[in-house]
């Protein structure tokens, strides 16, 4: 009983993350909208390079993704946690899946609101100078690189962890999330700076995590795996940003 009790709470920091990710996965492997939700964030980030966004416009843009999958991630925990406690009709176990279905179609909806004002107002005015805009604002293409790995990282682990229960496997391959992370970064370095120095020192740290990685719990493969993973798509949204140049 004590060791169930251990089990429910995080022992260090490095545990309450990895639960956390574990979270993220079962809510990515187990429902069919936080899947649809993934992808529509990937879009509206490649979406988001063709519009010449202020600051405060893309960061509204990102909490309204945010929130959208959080969203749905609270709704699943509110039915996992009803359905431990009943599988028998109850009023009180409907009004709370209700309620909690019910805040995900009030973030959705303010998520399309914050999109229209975003993107459809001005859908009329989209042009060849729209791609000239992008060039001039690296920082959004780079923060779009790191989203959509993130993403793709998730999506990848996700079907790792299908596989995995499938198979009765011990692990299943997947990237290294950190591997991935460290060199979308590096090449967004490497395409947006002439700076030796600043690449040089990018690269001693993309090295150091791998390595890192390496002697912890990833194997080569599921590293080399992950850097490839960051740097492919780093140059696909780079390559998407400038295909008309």
């Amino acid at each position: 009983m004590k060791k169930e009790k251990d089990q429910l709470h995080n022992s260090n920091f490095i545990d309450a993350c990895h639960n956390a990710i574990n979270g993220i996965i079962y809510a990515t492997t187990t429902q069919s909208n936080i899947k649809k939700q993934l992808i529509i964030a990937v879009l509206v980030m490649i979406l988001s390079l063709f519009y010449n966004l202020e600051k405060a416009e893309f960061i509204c843009l990102v909490f309204a993704v945010i929130a959208v999958i959080f969203a749905e991630m609270v709704n699943t925990a509110v039915e996992t946690l009803v359905d431990m406690y009943t599988q028998e009709y109850h009023p009180k176990a409907k009004i709370a899946k209700d309620v909690a279905a019910g805040g995900v179609v009030i973030v959705a909806f303010g998520a399309v609101i914050v999109a229209y004002f975003l993107f459809f107002k001005d859908i009329a005015y989209i042009g060849t100078n729209v791609l000239q805009q992008i060039q001039n604002s690296p920082m959004h293409i780079v923060f779009v690189i790191m989203v959509v790995t993130i993403i793709a990282v998730i999506a990848v682990k996700a079907v790792a962890d299908v596989r995995q229960k499938k198979k009765s496997l011990k692990k299943a391959f997947s990237p290294s999330g950190q591997a991935a992370l460290a060199f979308a970064a590096l090449t967004a370095i490497w395409l947006y700076t002439s700076d030796v120095v600043t690449f040089t020192l990018s690269l001693i740290l993309a090295v150091l995590i791998v390595m890192n990685r390496r002697n912890d719990t990833r194997t080569t493969g599921e590293v080399i795996f992950g850097s490839c993973m960051g740097i492919l798509i780093a140059f696909l949204i780079y390559g998407i940003a400038f295909m008309s140049h």
